[in-house]
């Protein structure tokens, strides 16, 4: 209970409107809650499966530049890959989730080629470029979808330490100090209407 409140009706009218507040909004609190779990839920399984996908992809790209490495040998690999001239533009942009910022990663690819000529060189040289490309883009993927995570559970921790709050602490005290306000008040009424019926009397003996 609130300490040094007077048993008042306007500080009984000024506790109501902060009770009503504060169940409104532990309902609000508590709905968002409910929003982010569920969101957060739904990104760590497509984390998961992102992180399957890279790591399928990673070994399919390594796989084919063994096999380049095999058909024309490392130092041809190593000259060829000096002479690639890919830009990777790496766009970053935000959507919101309940108030939440979470980046949405867009990886894209400029080829300012031809940067080797195709004699002498092998299928998995081209292969690998591309494998790796796809890997790249995987990976953008799942460093947003961490990245969510990560913001998403720090919410969902802050919103739930706020319901706690208002739930634990804040309405039972303030339903609390209603009561007390609501009891003192009955009370000095009662204690009014006694004193009044006390007066009429001794009015009516003295008439007598």
């Amino acid at each position: 209970m609130r300490q040094n409140v007077a048993p008042t009706k306007t500080n009984l009218l000024s506790l109501k409107s902060e009770l009503k507040f504060a169940r409104l909004g532990y309902e609000l609190l508590d709905q968002k809650r409910n929003i982010l779990v569920i969101e957060l839920l739904n990104l760590v399984d497509q984390a998961v499966d992102s992180q399957d996908r890279v790591d399928r992809a990673l070994s399919v790209a390594y796989e084919s530049l063994e096999a380049a490495a095999l058909a024309v040998g490392k130092r041809k690999v190593l000259t060829i890959s000096s002479a690639v001239n890919i830009e990777t533009k790496v766009d970053i942009s935000r959507r919101k989730i309940m108030g939440v910022s979470l980046p949405v990663v867009d990886t894209s690819f400029v080829e300012h080629g031809p940067y080797y000529s195709p004699m002498g060189t092998s299928y998995w040289i081209d292969s690998s470029l591309q494998e790796f490309k796809k890997a790249l883009e995987l990976m953008g993927r799942l460093a947003e979808l961490k990245i969510s995570i990560i913001r998403l559970a720090n919410e969902v921790r802050k919103t739930i330490r706020k319901v706690n709050a208002l739930d634990k602490i804040a309405i039972p005290e303030l339903t609390e100090s209603v009561a007390f306000i609501q009891e003192r008040l009955e009370e000095n009424e009662r204690d009014m209407l006694i004193l009044m019926k006390m007066v009429k009397q001794r009015l009516e003996n003295r008439k007598e």
